[in-house]
């Protein structure tokens, strides 16, 4: 660091330098010093180069513009300084005398060639390229400050940075686009210094012929080669250190996504021991072809090998080094008291298999039961309104080695048992023949089966079964269950993503019902009623907005529940219609309802007679009109969710709805009475 002295006379200092260089352009100056400052100018350009591959990052030399610009105007001086010293005295020091004779030869034509491919090696190659990047950096990094501004505001408001390093952030990315705008105007000077030295070139050569011949009597030859000579010795020596600064500039504006200094980043990308292997490989078959030289390729080839062979053995010391590490922090785990914290964390869903199982969920083996359930979680959120949760698949030993089971929250639901190399063959009661096969029963709905084999599939077909494979099973059983049990997996937590999202396009929704008339908990108790009957919440504005309209009045869950359900009338009613529009439904038994209507209102206890004799009605009347399609049990407002819950006890299958859950124009056909005849 740069102590406080030092910083107090730099600008002075720079100052005074800046007004010497342009008083070079105008006074003389004598060979020695030329000399001395042609090597300056040389050695600066070198350090130039040097300081841009040690820095990580443009930034870290954001100096870098203005440094281009004197180092140029520098330059440019000693051009003009070496080109009076040619002209008037027909020397202008030792170097530039050195590289006319010594570096070419004294050859000028040599010289000239040199000093050519140099010239279009800078200004074609380097400096246009150094100047598109600076150019196309400057444009992105404009384009990108917005975005980038916002990013930190995000950062700041969610309070993952402070004020400090917010501030700190903008005036980084300020520095960084006033950097790439100054590079894209200063690599100009680049290219502007390339083309004035051809033209100082050319104007020596003219100039110090005319010289040559008019006024010292050289012949045409003799003036052509002493001042060719220094003028391509003064370009050389000029061109050398352009060179230096314009690949500076080129490296500078490259090392836009840098993270360490060049020579790591190389060294770190670049070691590839494979790479460097087949590279040897490559070289020494060279080095055996006939006409090619023999020992060239051959050094490549053991330089290569060599490399390889370490790299390779460093990075197999590494790996042997990390594993001892990571063995020591097991080691070091596993003595420390256990975090039980983790086994406390319940899975929403978990389904364990047998080991004879695992094929079905491994793709390597064919198993294509993961897609069946990523698709399985699409149709449940899209039938139901509800995001289920990731399922947990593990495997488990204590488990028969076919045999699976599906657990919620831990508590177990549901189990099956297949035949990994069979078909379900499942009789739904139009069967006109029998098949050869295993009898069993199919685990989401109960109906008798068979495993058949693979022979047998096409019979079975024929035969009226319906024949699906085993991961069919599986993900038709889990399906059910999370239909059934969708209620149990919404909490809270994604009762809160739902508002969320529908926020997004919903604002006044959401911001009238939260929190001012019923907080998350009570929306969830509301959405859990629906699931659990089977009634989708995919349209949650309109049952938000139901619940807004009569918050005020009563939160009973249950109350808002039976409201929501009659502003979605049309959903219910379409939901339960069959193919020609009709909904077939058993009703109640005057009777029967008006005691049902007593216990609602707690007037009357019902018997256990009483409710023994309703459920044998209700499954009598199941058993004879459920074969021809569903059905559901239609009921006055009053008792339908009194009887709803009655009826979940002895089946899930019945939908149970009350008139005003109906349209007007619903074609409802009665088909069967429920009764209790108690004695």
């Amino acid at each position: 660091m740069v102590n406080e002295k030092a910083a107090r006379f730099s600008q002075p200092l720079l100052a005074g330098l800046v007004v010497v260089v342009l008083l070079m352009m105008v006074l003389p100056l004598p060979p020695a010093l030329l000399d001395l400052l042609l090597a300056i100018n040389i050695s600066l350009s070198l350090f130039i180069l040097l300081l841009t591959m040690e820095v990580s990052s443009p930034l870290e030399l954001s100096v870098f513009p203005s440094l281009l610009l004197l180092a140029t105007l520098f330059r440019l001086a000693l051009n003009v300084s070496s080109t009076r010293l040619i002209l008037l005295t027909g020397y202008a020091g030792k170097l530039i005398n050195a590289f006319g004779n010594f570096v070419v030869g004294g050859n000028f034509v040599v010289g000239c060639v040199i000093f050519l491919i140099l010239v279009v090696i800078q200004f074609l190659v380097i400096t246009k390229g150094a100047e598109r990047v600076a150019e196309v950096a400057a444009r992105f990094t404009l384009d990108a400050m917005p975005g980038k501004q916002m990013s930190i505001d995000a950062d700041l408001n969610s309070g993952l940075i402070d004020e400090k390093e917010a501030r700190a952030r903008r005036r980084a990315i300020e520095r960084e686009a006033d950097f790439y705008g100054a590079m894209d105007g200063a690599s100009k000077f680049v290219k502007g210094d390339a083309i004035a030295g051809i033209i100082i070139v050319l104007i020596d050569i003219i100039a110090g012929f005319i010289i040559g011949m008019m006024q010292r009597g050289m012949t045409a030859t003799e003036a052509m080669s002493h001042y060719a000579l220094l003028t391509v010795g003064d370009g050389l020596v000029s061109q050398i250190p352009a060179l230096l600064v314009s690949t500076s500039t080129g490296i500078i504006v490259t090392r836009a996504a840098a993270e360490l200094e060049m020579g790591r980043e190389l060294t770190g990308q670049m070691a590839r021991p494979k790479v460097l292997a087949m590279a040897a490989v490559i070289s020494g078959i060279l080095a055996l072809m006939p006409g090619l030289p023999f020992l060239p390729f051959f050094v490549i080839a053991a330089v290569f090998g060599i490399l390889a062979y370490n790299m390779n053995r460093a990075e197999a010391l590494e790996m042997a080094k990390d594993q001892a590490s990571k063995q020591e922090a097991e080691l070091a785990a596993t003595r420390k008291p256990e975090n039980v914290l983790n086994l406390l964390q319940v899975d929403p869903v978990e389904l364990e298999i047998g080991y004879g199982l695992i094929p079905l969920v491994d793709p390597e083996q064919g198993g294509d039961l993961l897609d069946r359930i990523t698709l399985l979680r699409r149709q449940c959120a899209l039938e139901l309104g509800a995001v289920i949760p990731a399922i947990r698949i593990r495997d488990n030993m204590q488990l028969a080695p076919n045999s699976y089971q599906v657990k919620i929250k831990g508590v177990k639901r549901g189990e099956g048992e297949l035949e990994p190399n069979r078909y379900l063959a499942m009789d739904a009661g139009s069967v006109t023949e029998k098949v050869p096969g295993k009898e069993t029963r199919e685990p989401a709905f109960g109906l008798p089966a068979l495993w058949v084999d693979e022979e047998h599939r096409e019979q079975a077909e024929l035969a009226g079964y319906t024949v699906v494979d085993p991961p069919s099973v599986v993900a038709t059983h889990l399906t059910e269950l999370l239909k059934s049990r969708a209620w149990e997996l919404l909490g809270r937590q994604e009762v809160q993503a739902m508002l969320d999202k529908v926020q997004e396009n919903y604002p006044v929704v959401v911001e009238e019902l939260v929190p001012n008339l019923l907080t998350v908990g009570e929306i969830q108790k509301v959405l859990a009623n629906l699931l659990r009957e089977g009634i989708s919440i995919r349209n949650l504005v309109t049952i938000l907005e139901a619940l807004a309209d009569e918050a005020r009045e009563n939160r009973d869950p249950d109350y808002l529940t039976a409201k929501v359900r009659q502003r979605l009338a049309p959903q219910i009613t379409a939901q339960f219609q069959d193919q020609a529009g009709n909904i077939r439904a058993l009703v109640v038994e005057p009777n029967t309802q008006s005691q049902l209507e007593a216990a609602a209102n707690g007037e009357l206890a019902l018997e256990p007679e009483f409710l023994n004799s309703f459920y044998r009605s209700l499954e009598e009347e199941l058993n004879r009109n459920l074969p021809a399609g569903e059905v559901v049990l239609l009921t006055s407002d009053q008792i339908r969710p009194h009887l709803a819950r009655l009826v979940r006890r002895v089946t899930g299958r019945l939908p149970v709805l009350s008139y005003s859950e109906l349209t007007e124009d619903a074609n409802v056909f009665s088909v069967g009475m429920v009764t209790a005849n108690a004695g």
